[in-house]
């Protein structure tokens, strides 16, 4: 099943007063004048569709949240979320804090999508299908067209609302901010994410719609058809019951989970998407930076990352690949001395309890000078996969490898990733990697981890602290380069981590290289 498509949507209800206002089927990059009121045009009827989606969804939702509490901001954390409200809007310039105010003034720390019981799926449908045609880039008639060789930067954005009001603000405050062009690339379609992004004005400013997500396709395949063999039952049971992927199960004899082949399927989607069916992008030559809604970014990021870019084209010209992150627990400044502080009281006697946990982010003056290192290194997917660029010709590379990417037995797309490296690519990943990070991981819950408590502004608190302590050592004049004499090989992928055995999968990802793909 797929929604509706060509020039009758459903005449009918909203879909009918949609269609009727829609401006004729231009290229979404046309003339300058047509650009605006086709923008403003667009404008309207989103607004309109959500103002429709959001009394659906309140009129729908209303007696649950009272039932439950406070609904997505409220809660038994109702009292701390205030406290952290206030306590991050003390820090936050004035005119940022329309990022971190939700509907209720509160923050929300949930990391699951809002319940919308009442949220028509045609109509997520046709909003996700506007979007994707139409392609508005908002902001461009005040900040001007994107040029060749700006930077990128996609957001892959599932439902976590707090995340992301946090990574805005970050950006929001970086330097050179104004002449990157942002694409916010969705899996799951929230009116009040839509709200928080078209608030967004530091910076030019695009949404896309991964089209094939579990929320428009709940009872069918990508998402969790009737007929799926249930994960954990035997091939042979499942052979016996004849569900639809009984042949097919993954390499630990597991059957498919929708939510976990979801985010692979999502990265694919939007790289082929940015770099080859995009107009704003078509002749786009610089940079490309990945970015997912629970990170944070340094002010200097984007200047980091143009020393890297000129570094390696003096001095590394097979590095391929640029890293700017690191995650939170392995980012340890003084690991070396707690352990020496641990060995030490082991060997007294004493309790090593009062020492600090190892992911402490207190950090030594002495180590500050990190921030103007980076080193070169082969690209591993557990290391390097956050905060990563590359252009275009790196991502040719990538795509010729589709099969690889897309039949490779694991559900991780940075994974799959260097699986491409090392057993296609003619040139493997090489990155350049900054030692003092630029981009943050404040996740505590998602996918992979779940947590009694999910309140993410423990996290954010350290990485802000990070930042504010490293300041004056922020916009290096330069980079120094650290190439060891000969980089450690990389060791062979052992099998994948599962879960990416459904052929059907293999064919969704393989497809989406192809422009015009509909899922039938």
């Amino acid at each position: 099943m797929r929604g509706p498509r060509g020039p009758r949507l459903v005449e009918e209800g909203l879909a009918g007063q949609l269609h009727q206002m829609l401006p004729p089927a231009r290229g979404p990059r046309g003339r300058r004048s047509a650009s605006c009121v086709r923008t403003a045009v667009f404008i309207f009827i989103v607004t309109f569709l959500w103002l429709q989606l959001h009394m659906a969804s309140m009129s729908g939702s209303g007696s649950s949240s009272g039932a439950n509490g406070a609904g997505r901001h409220g809660g038994a954390g109702g009292a701390d979320a205030d406290n952290s409200l206030h306590e991050f809007l003390n820090v936050v310039p004035p005119h940022l804090h329309k990022f971190l105010l939700g509907r209720n003034s509160s923050l929300a720390n949930s990391t699951e999508p809002p319940p919308q019981p009442s949220l028509n799926l045609t109509m997520v449908r046709q909003a996700i299908e506007q979007y994707n045609a139409y392609q508005v880039v908002l902001n461009e008639g005040r900040l001007g067209p994107l040029h060749n060789d700006s930077l990128v930067i996609v957001i892959q954005v599932h439902a976590r609302i707090t995340y992301l009001r946090h990574l805005l603000v970050s950006l929001a405050q970086a330097r050179g901010i104004e002449n990157v062009l942002l694409i916010i690339s969705h899996d799951f379609f929230d009116p009040e994410i839509n709200e928080l992004v078209h608030s967004i004005d530091f910076c030019k400013v695009m949404q896309i719609f991964y089209p094939y997500s579990i929320q428009t396709h709940p009872n069918e395949f990508p998402g969790e058809s009737l007929g799926d063999c249930p994960r954990n039952i035997k091939k042979e049971q499942a052979l016996k019951i004849k569900c639809l992927n009984a042949e097919h199960p993954d390499l630990y004899g597991h059957y498919r989970e929708a939510k976990f082949t979801q985010t692979k399927h999502h990265w694919w989607w939007k790289a082929n998407r940015v770099f080859d069916h995009l107009e704003v992008t078509r002749n786009h030559t610089g940079l490309v930076l990945f970015l997912e809604e629970d990170h944070y970014v340094a002010e200097d990021f984007i200047e980091a990352l143009r020393l890297m870019q000129k570094a390696t084209a003096v001095h590394c010209d097979k590095c391929n690949i640029l890293s700017l992150g690191t995650y939170l627990k392995t980012y340890n400044y003084y690991g070396d001395s707690k352990n020496k502080e641990a060995a030490k009281a082991k060997r007294l006697g004493h309790s090593t309890s009062n020492i600090p946990p190892s992911w402490n982010f207190e950090i030594l003056p002495t180590l500050y000078q990190q921030y103007q290192k980076a080193e070169v290194t082969q690209w591993m997917s557990n290391s390097h996969n956050m905060g990563m660029a590359f252009n275009r010709t790196t991502w040719r590379e990538i795509r010729q490898c589709v099969k690889y990417f897309c039949n490779y037995d694991d559900y991780n797309w940075d994974w799959s990733l260097q699986q491409v490296s090392q057993n296609c690519m003619p040139h493997k990943l090489h990155a350049l990697v900054m030692r003092g990070p630029r981009v943050f991981h404040i996740g505590e819950c998602g996918v992979h981890h779940k947590k009694a408590n999910c309140n993410s502004t423990a996290a954010i608190s350290k990485v802000m602290k990070v930042l504010h302590n490293a300041k004056k050592h922020l916009f290096p004049s330069h980079l120094t380069i650290t190439m060891p004499a000969k980089l450690k090989k990389t060791k062979p992928l052992r099998k994948g981590n599962g879960g990416w055995g459904d052929l059907r999968d293999h064919q969704l990802c393989y497809n989406m290289t192809v422009k015009d793909f509909v899922l039938g």
